[in-house]
């Protein structure tokens, strides 16, 4: 496994959603979950909790293959910036290719919180979180924002995260994760079940 740089003083908590919906070295989606969640621990980088796995159905819908969701909370020393270039590291070691915008992939490792922490602004954030669907499936950030934009409109995030922070509250919203879960369309929630 690529070894992280950029150390961070003090250990941060973050929060990591999971995905895949295409084969990887180690096989079906959820066995690159299994193995990730393994893999992914290393001397800056400490995993304290796992969800469950959960099949979703691709996002937007009709887009490709069911999805297998899962979340995990670590421990690290690095920076926000730093955990994410190893998060794409690690990606791209199970074979993420980034080509197309919500196209299929073996790994996809989404920074969802980091210590609470409201990244580079309030502003900026509140920009991409308030983007509209069509201007979401061709623009993407050129710089980490955290907290996730779309966490609060994901359910395929949400309930796994629900599963290892059930207590986490959005820090610019300041909304609980059981209140952005309830505001979601019962329908939506219903597409996504334990494996």
């Amino acid at each position: 496994m690529p070894q992280p740089t950029g150390g961070h003083k003090g250990l941060i908590i973050a929060h990591v959603a999971l995905g895949s919906n295409a084969t990887s070295s180690s096989g079906s989606p959820e066995f690159t979950l299994r193995d990730v969640k393994q893999a992914i621990s290393c001397d800056s980088v400490n995993v304290l909790a796992e969800s469950r796995f959960f099949r979703s159905p691709a996002f937007p819908v009709g887009s490709g293959p069911n999805y297998v969701n899962a979340a995990i909370t670590l421990e690290t020393s690095l920076s926000a910036d730093a955990l994410l270039a190893y998060l794409h590291r690690v990606e791209a070691v199970f074979g993420r290719v980034r080509e197309a915008r919500w196209a299929a992939r073996t790994l996809d490792l989404d920074l969802l919180d980091y210590g609470g922490r409201i990244l580079p602004d309030a502003a900026t954030v509140t920009h991409w979180v308030d983007l509209p669907l069509e201007r979401q499936k061709k623009d993407a950030p050129d710089r980490l924002i955290l907290p996730h934009p779309r966490i609060q409109d994901r359910a395929f995030v949400l309930i796994p995260l629900a599963d290892i922070a059930p207590d986490w509250v959005h820090p610019l919203s300041g909304r609980s994760l059981a209140d952005m879960l309830s505001a979601l369309p019962d329908a939506e929630k219903g597409t996504i079940c334990p494996l």
